[in-house]
């Protein structure tokens, strides 16, 4: 929308459609009603609460149907009557109720809700969203791990210089490098698919004691897990005061935020590669590299997602340093920082799609990397001193400073004619006058071979 003060809900926005279905507050509302609806159904099923009797299918259809085919426009009744109530989840009990009025539920109507704090209901929601938004992230975090790893295997054999403090080092693969990339964020998605994700419905300080007040025997720790871990998926968390302590969110976003970083990492070194030429990148039709210079062909998507991975980050790390921190049993700090957990989500989306796009752009130049290695013979030094080691020859790793270290210049020639003057075992000295730049990878095709 050309109005939008965000961009994730203007230039961005169809990039970020999925996520609406989780973090929108049509999301919220929706998550709301089902909490409640269920909430009532475990009531009418408990056989020590007589007075909320037992449910017939037709009832229990028509509840399920409320949660189940709830709509936007459904959610905005709720808000309208929240205009009135000046309270967001009272606002979801009063639709209920109307929902319900004029049929067979209308008698159970003062049981929705029962013995609830807004908390027991809100936490369950966001609880929700975050499993329904990490659910929308990952796939695209997992086509970025995909691409790498098979960028991983094609390019595992070409030989490239690296670079250590931006100077000339041992070589390695290009192939190698991204997979260091690839299992650096698997490692991430696995940490995030790790953390058990809460919830609470326990009452107003966390004791179940409105609840215990009205029917002493029964087991609601039970019943609350029924809800939670039976019917949502969740769970349950019986250390809470009035709020869900918001630990097991700090855990996700930073989680999230550590994949976002190796990423931004990565959008740097492509970046640095490509001004390197090392990568080409393929040109589409109609698109302008600059306004007034005709020939460039940026690297845009890695600087965008590099950007926008930081936005993400921002957003995360102040959730994650906020939310765990709340005054004595509860203070309301937390409602209007909970709104916008979705906006690190839409940045971080934003950034992956951009980091793919930039992915499928790359073209491997292999002449340029070949020049390079070519034009290196001075990382030669590092396995020449360590042969001469291994000869026990005097002063090894000095004779090579000597002989390279600050010079404009290391030939082919210069470090065959070096070799030739060492006391090596006839073998090493072969292996060592054989080795060329390009030759000296190590275990690097190996170590691909190694990717999950």
């Amino acid at each position: 929308m050309i109005t939008a003060i965000s961009p994730i809900d203007g230039r961005y926005a169809s990039k970020v459609a999925e996520l609406t279905e989780c973090f929108s507050e049509y999301a919220l509302v929706r998550n709301r009603v089902r909490v409640e609806v269920l909430w009532l159904m475990a009531l009418c099923a408990e056989s020590a609460i007589p007075e909320c009797r037992e449910l017939t299918a037709t009832e229990r259809n028509l509840l399920m149907g409320i949660a189940d085919d709830f709509t936007p426009q459904e959610a905005e009744k709720v808000k309208a009557i929240e205009k009135t109530t000046n309270h967001d989840v009272k606002a979801v009990e009063y639709y209920l109720k109307q929902k319900i009025e004029g049929t067979s539920l209308e008698t159970l109507a003062e049981f929705l809700h029962f013995a609830c704090t807004s908390e027991d209901i809100n936490n369950l929601s966001h609880a929700l969203m975050l499993k329904d938004g990490l659910a929308a992230l990952q796939p695209h975090q997992q086509e970025i791990v995909d691409q790498l790893k098979a960028y991983s295997k094609v390019w595992k054999s070409v030989p490239m210089l690296a670079r250590t403090h931006g100077q000339t080092a041992s070589p390695t693969t290009i192939g190698k490098e991204l997979a260091v990339f690839a299992d650096r964020l698997a490692r991430q998605m696995q940490k995030a698919s790790a953390v058990e994700i809460l919830g609470k419905l326990n009452g107003a300080v966390g004791n179940f004691n409105a609840h215990l007040s009205a029917y002493p025997d029964v087991d609601w720790t039970a019943l609350a897990k029924g809800i939670i871990e039976g019917k949502l998926g969740l769970r349950q968390n019986l250390f809470t005061t009035q709020i869900e302590p918001h630990d097991y969110m700090a855990e996700l976003f930073d989680a999230i935020s550590r994949f976002n970083t190796i990423l931004i990492d990565l959008d740097r070194d492509i970046w640095t590669y490509i001004s390197m030429a090392y990568f080409g990148q393929k040109t589409i039709a109609g698109e302008v590299g600059s306004s007034t210079m005709p020939h460039k062909v940026n690297p845009i998507d890695f600087e965008n997602s590099e950007g926008n991975l930081g936005l993400a980050n921002a957003m995360f790390g102040h959730l994650s340093a906020k939310l765990p921190v709340s005054r004595l049993q509860r203070d309301l700090t937390d409602s209007t920082v909970l709104r916008n957990m979705g906006v690190g989500f839409g940045y971080s989306l934003i950034a992956y799609q951009s980091t793919m796009k930039g992915l499928g752009k790359l073209q491997l130049r292999e002449e340029k990397l070949a020049a390079d290695l070519d034009n290196a013979w001075e990382v030669m030094a590092e396995p020449i001193q360590t042969v001469m080691r291994k000869a026990g020859i005097e002063k090894p790793y000095e004779k090579l400073k000597e002989l390279t270290r600050g010079q404009a210049s290391i030939t082919k020639e210069t470090i065959q004619q070096f070799i030739q003057t060492l006391e090596l075992d006839a073998a090493d000295k072969q292996r060592l006058l054989e080795m060329t730049p390009a030759s000296y990878i190590g275990m690097a095709e190996a170590i691909v071979d190694q990717l999950k």
